[in-house]
């Protein structure tokens, strides 16, 4: 991905939003390019910008307030598990960073809640959550406690421990045959919204900082909503998703 160093008299042009107010403090990266229909139907080019604080280097630490957390992102793959380098293209942005600062917490009715993770933990974050900074050379993410997913100390999906109101699902495999018998190619092969709940977080908190316990448990086979979730793949090639448990509409048995 290129990235470029933008200021507010570097862009001009009709079509794109303004720039006017940005700092130059800002890195703003160039994603991509895409057609995009005018109301006159003529086509032109559409830029797609996302802005990186960055952090100057008289500032020599970064402390969350609140209920948010500072998680260093983990590295982009660069390769393959067979040492193939990988096109910048083909580089998954990751999901995942240790946590190195965290807020004093919340309140929870009259009760003051701290952080439930800690500092060295190993974290999984929603997608589109936070805040990215560049700070002390590193990316880091300034994110609230209820964006993080769960903990995951290994390198395999399956041994995520979600957290507050979160679980983990082992999605069921797609059906390879229709009804009458046919097999299916792979696009053809609907995507399943069934699979078994593999780990449950301790629950959401009440008004008197008490856990509430989730209404499924561990080896429940459950239908949840579609669209719901992250999605994962296991280091066994299965696929995973974590969602809220309120995205869990059914228990099947």
């Amino acid at each position: 991905m290129a990235t470029t160093q933008l200021t507010a008299s570097s862009i001009s042009g009709n079509g794109f939003a303004s720039f006017e107010g940005l700092r130059s403090t800002c890195i703003v990266k160039a994603v991509s390019f895409a057609p995009l229909k005018h109301n006159n139907s003529r086509s032109f080019s559409r830029l797609v910008v996302k802005a990186a604080t960055t952090v100057a280097p008289k500032y020599t630490t970064l402390k969350p307030l609140g209920d948010r957390v500072l998680v260093k992102i983990k590295t982009t793959e660069e390769k393959t598990v067979g040492g193939i380098l990988l096109p910048v293209t083909a580089q998954s942005k990751p999901n995942g960073g240790e946590v190195v600062a965290v807020g004093e917490g919340h309140s929870a009715g009259k009760i003051k809640v701290d952080i439930s993770v800690k500092t060295g933990a190993q974290v999984i974050y929603s997608k589109y959550a936070g805040t990215e900074v560049e700070f002390d050379g590193s990316k880091h993410l300034i994110l609230k406690e209820d964006d993080i997913v769960g903990i995951l100390e290994t390198d395999d999906v399956k041994d995520l421990q979600p957290l507050n109101d979160r679980v983990l699902i082992k999605v069921a495999e797609a059906e390879e045959k229709t009804a009458g018998g046919l097999l299916l190619t792979e696009a053809a092969k609907e995507k399943p919204s069934i699979g078994t709940i593999i780990a449950v977080g301790p629950g959401p908190l009440d008004e008197e900082g008490n856990r509430k316990p989730l209404s499924v448990s561990p080896g429940n086979t459950v239908l949840y909503s579609k669209y719901a979730g992250s999605e994962f793949k296991g280091a066994d090639g299965s696929d995973y998703i974590t969602l809220r448990v309120s995205d869990v509409m059914a228990v099947l048995s």
